[in-house]
């Protein structure tokens, strides 16, 4: 078994802030995702950031003696670093530093699984990468060149832009690329827009819990093991949107996606790659907001959540509060409240409510009605049959009488047939 790189945390509270306990808790959660070992935490006060180094001058030596005392392979820092602070770090601490944005990168590296993902990983990483070339002439200069300082700088300096305009090559290959990708999940979601099945989209924090109540709910209403999505107890499992269909006893049938979650300080380079993915949610009937009850900064991480949909254009749409992990906590369950549910995904507790609950958003275009359909039109009987919640069906002289409850288009399309 390899041995795990063992990594010293660092994090800065700047001006007392109330996140800080919480953000440093988390970035130990992203080090643990990524198979890292937290072997220590240092943390400094400020009232300002040092913008050389981030953290006092003085921290700086002191950081640099404990990594090595603790024979610490890596130094992470829970804030996006300045190249400039990168590069003075790196060259006082003499290890490698890494950032929360570079942390969260190389989580979403390992994580991604479709092209589509893929993709969009390496441009973000990209993105990040590129500024943080700049200033490494001097290294660069003394792996290539003759002996001299001006001529060796300018050697540096040369192959400093190459890499750059590689990067700048690459980044745009990757984003036509995407494109390509964006336009075939246009065309597929116009495809079912035009199918007029309603939409369902889970969003919230990471690792709330979103991909396993997909599953729960494949497992009760679909039963195909084929069909179920990764859930695993850790920080973005979920990268690539899966979209899946729940059909009804009642004959009603809507569309779930699964998308990548959210997380505080999430690198502004990934909601931007990530865009296409995360604007599925933009076309949604109806949002789920999975949250983690059982995380007593689930207030905190819901607000994060509300700003993310914010960016996206999504605050509008009508939205379920699904409390999940309540098990242990509130008794009994489920539990609803107004527009909010409290319950188990994981043990099955509250799937048949919660279904209720979104059966009441997304099937308001439902009527009741009584149709009278000659038998010439036996086709239209089995497309009701299988279409519509048919409650009772009479064989008259004239022909079948169904009494059902059906889509409002449909009343409206074959009104001649109505009789109530």
């Amino acid at each position: 078994m390899d041995e795990k790189i063992k990594a010293l945390l660092v994090g800065v509270n700047l001006n007392d802030d109330p996140d800080f306990e919480n953000a440093l808790k988390e970035l130990e959660s992203l080090a643990e995702a990524c198979d890292m070992e937290v072997v220590g935490v240092e943390t400094q006060n400020v009232s300002q950031i040092n913008t050389g180094v981030y953290v006092g001058t003085g921290k700086v030596d002191e950081i640099k003696a404990v990594a090595h005392m603790l024979n610490a392979d890596v130094v992470i820092f829970d804030n996006t670093l300045s190249p400039m602070q990168l590069r003075n770090l790196k060259d006082i601490i003499e290890r490698p530093i890494l950032d929360r944005t570079n942390l969260i990168l190389q989580i979403f590296s390992s994580r991604a699984q479709t092209r589509e993902a893929k993709i969009q990983v390496e441009t973000a990483r990209l993105q990040y990468e590129l500024p943080r070339l700049t200033g490494m002439g001097e290294v660069l200069s003394r792996q290539g060149g003759t002996s001299g300082g001006m001529s060796n700088r300018g050697a540096g300096e040369t192959k400093l832009e190459l890499d750059k305009r590689k990067i700048r090559h690459r980044i745009s290959e990757l984003k036509k690329e995407l494109k390509v990708v964006e336009k075939n999940r246009e065309t597929q979601r116009k495809r079912r827009l035009i199918q007029g099945i309603p939409q369902v989209a889970l969003v919230g924090y990471t690792n709330a819990g979103k991909s396993t109540l997909m599953n729960a709910l494949l497992d009760k209403y679909e039963q195909k093991d084929e069909k179920k999505v990764l859930a695993e107890d850790m920080l973005f499992a979920t990268l690539d949107t899966t979209i899946r269909s729940i059909h009804l006893p009642d004959k009603k049938e809507f569309l779930i996606s699964d998308t990548v979650g959210f997380i505080n300080k999430l690198p502004h380079n990934l909601v931007q790659a990530f865009h296409s993915t995360l604007e599925e949610v933009k076309y949604a009937d109806l949002l789920l907001e999975i949250v983690d009850y059982s995380d007593e900064n689930h207030k905190d991480q819901m607000k994060v959540t509300e700003d993310t949909l914010r960016e996206l254009g999504a605050e509008q749409i009508p939205c379920i509060h699904v409390y999940n992990k309540c098990d242990g906590i509130i008794e009994p369950l489920p539990q609803i409240r107004g527009d909010d549910i409290y319950m188990a995904a994981k043990r099955g507790i509250g799937l048949e409510e919660l279904v209720e609950m979104i059966s009441s958003h997304i099937y308001q275009n439902y009527v009741d009605c009584v149709m009278l359909i000659p038998y010439t039109e036996g086709a239209l009987v089995s497309y009701f049959s299988e279409n519509a919640t048919v409650k009772e069906t009479e064989y008259l002289a004239e022909g079948t009488k169904l009494t059902m409850n059906c889509l409002l288009k449909d009343l409206k399309k074959y009104k001649q047939y109505v009789v109530i």
